[in-house]
C-alpha cells in the first residue's frame, strides 16, 4: 500500500517537476534578454554611432516598463498564467526581431523595450504558478531553484553572447535570442498546463483590475511592497557606484571589473542555492528577516573591508550574497499573501520594486559624490532595516489562509 501511495505521489510530481526546468530555461532567455546590454553598452554605443549615455537611457526606460507589471498581473489573474507566460516569450522574440532586422538606434530602442516588457509579463504569472502549484512547505525550494536563472542569466547566457557578438556580429546575438524566443512561444503549451477550472475568477472583464486596491489596503501586502521598494532601493545604489569605486580606489583594469561581474552572479547563484536549501526549514518569514539583518551588515562593513581590492571583493560578494537570499526568499513569501490574486501581488511588487531600483540608481551617484563608498554603503544599512521595519509591520500577526493542493498535470 505505501509503495503504491509513494509511486502516485512520483508520478503527480513528474510533470511538475519538466514545468519547473522548462521555466527556468524560459527565465534565463528572459533574463538575458534585460540584462545583456549593461556589459555590451559600449559595444552597442560604437555599434550604432551614439553616445553611450543613449544606450544608458535604454537601460532607465526597460526599468520603468516594470511599472506596466502591475495591469499584467491582473490580467495573468484573470486570463490565466501560461497565457500571459506565452504572451511574455512572444514579446521577447518579436522585441529581438525588431533589433535585427536593421542596426538603428531608434528600432533597437523599440525591440529591447518590447523584449523587456515580455519579462515584466513574465515574471508575476510564473510566480503566481508556482503559488498555486506547489505546497508552501517547498515553495521556497522551487521559487529558489527557479531563481537561479537571474544568476544564470550573467554566468552563461551573457558570456555566449559576448562570443557571438565577437565572433559574428552585434546583430547575430539578437537573431539568436529571437529564436530560442519563438521556440520557446511554440513549446511552452506543451510543458505548462493551461489553467484549471475555478482556477481563474469568473467576473466580468471590467473587474480585472479590482484587485489592485488590495496591495495597499491588505496591510501583508503593504508591508511587502514597502519592503521591496527600500531594499531595491539600498541594492542598487551600490551597484551603480561600485566600479567607479574600484576604478578610483585600486585603479582596476576593464578586465578586472568584468571579473567583479562573475563574483556577483556567482554570490546570486549561491544565494538562489541557500533559498532553495535553506529556507523552507527555517520558515520564510523567519528567513527573509535573517538575511535583511545579515544585508545591513554587510553594507554596513563594506567600507572597512575596502582597504584592500581582495577584501573589497569579499566585501562586495556577501552584500549580494545576503541580499539575493533575502530578495528570492521574500518572493516565495509574497506569493501567499494574496492567493485569490497571486499574480497581481507579485506584479505589485515587481513595480515598486523597479521605483526603488531607479530611485537608488540616481539617489547613488549623489551619494557617492557626496561621502564615497561610506555614505553609499551606510545609507544602504539604513535603507535595508527601513525594509526590514516594514516587512515586520506589514506580517505582524499574519497568518496563512489555509493549506495548498499541487496541481501538476
Amino acid at each position: 500500500m505505501n509503495r503504491s501511495c509513494a509511486k502516485a505521489s512520483e508520478e503527480k510530481q513528474a510533470p511538475l517537476i519538466r514545468q519547473i526546468l522548462a521555466v527556468m530555461f524560459f527565465r534565463l532567455l528572459l533574463n538575458t534578454g534585460r540584462r545583456f546590454v549593461y556589459p555590451f553598452a559600449p559595444a552597442f554605443s560604437r555599434s550604432l554611432g551614439v553616445p553611450l549615455a543613449a544606450i544608458t537611457s535604454i537601460l532607465a526606460t526597460c526599468q520603468i516598463v516594470s511599472l506596466l507589471g502591475l495591469f499584467s498581473g491582473p490580467l495573468a489573474d484573470r486570463y490565466g498564467y501560461r497565457a500571459m507566460m506565452r504572451t511574455g516569450l512572444g514579446m521577447l522574440a518579436v522585441g529581438m526581431l525588431l533589433c535585427g532586422l536593421a542596426p538603428g538606434y531608434w528600432l533597437i530602442f523599440l525591440g529591447l523595450l518590447v523584449a523587456s516588457l515580455g519579462k515584466t509579463v513574465f515574471d508575476p504569472a510564473i510566480q503566481a504558478f508556482i503559488g498555486k502549484n506547489v505546497p508552501y512547505e517547498r515553495r521556497g525550494r522551487v521559487i529558489g531553484a527557479v531563481e537561479m536563472a537571474w544568476a544564470g542569466s550573467t554566468l552563461i547566457g551573457i558570456p555566449a553572447l559576448g562570443l557571438i557578438i565577437e565572433h559574428l556580429g552585434l546583430p547575430s546575438s539578437f537573431w539568436v535570442l529571437a529564436l530560442l524566443g519563438a521556440i520557446g512561444w511554440l513549446t511552452i503549451s506543451r510543458v505548462i498546463p493551461t489553467d484549471q477550472p475555478g482556477q481563474v475568477p469568473e467576473h466580468g472583464r471590467i473587474q480585472v483590475f479590482a484587485a489592485l486596491p488590495q496591495l495597499i489596503r491588505v496591510r501583508p501586502a503593504a508591508g511587502m511592497l514597502l519592503f521591496g521598494f527600500w531594499i531595491s532601493i539600498a541594492n542598487d545604489s551600490l551597484f551603480v557606484v561600485y566600479g567607479a569605486w574600484f576604478e578610483q580606489s585600486f585603479l582596476v583594469s576593464i578586465a578586472t571589473l568584468g571579473f567583479s561581474t562573475v563574483a556577483i552572479g556567482a554570490a546570486e547563484l549561491l544565494g538562489e542555492s541557500m533559498t532553495a536549501i535553506f529556507a523552507d526549514r527555517l520558515g520564510l518569514k523567519r528567513a527573509t528577516i535573517l538575511g535583511l539583518c545579515l544585508a545591513s551588515l554587510a553594507y554596513l562593513l563594506l567600507p572597512l573591508m575596502g582597504r584592500s581590492l581582495p577584501l573589497a571583493m569579499v566585501g562586495l560578494f556577501l552584500v549580494f550574497l545576503a541580499f539575493e537570499f533575502t530578495i528570492v526568499t521574500s518572493f516565495s513569501l509574497s506569493t501567499e499573501l494574496l492567493p485569490e490574486a497571486r499574480a497581481t501581488m507579485m506584479a505589485g511588487f515587481y513595480a515598486t520594486s523597479g521605483v526603488g531600483r531607479m530611485i537608488g540608481v540616481l539617489l547613488g551617484g549623489w551619494l557617492w559624490q557626496a561621502g564615497g563608498i561610506t555614505a553609499v554603503a551606510w545609507a544602504s544599512s539604513g535603507f535595508t532595516i527601513l525594509g526590514l521595519l516594514s516587512l515586520i509591520w506589514g506580517l505582524h500577526g499574519w497568518r496563512r489562509k489555509g493549506p495548498d493542493m499541487v496541481v501538476s498535470s
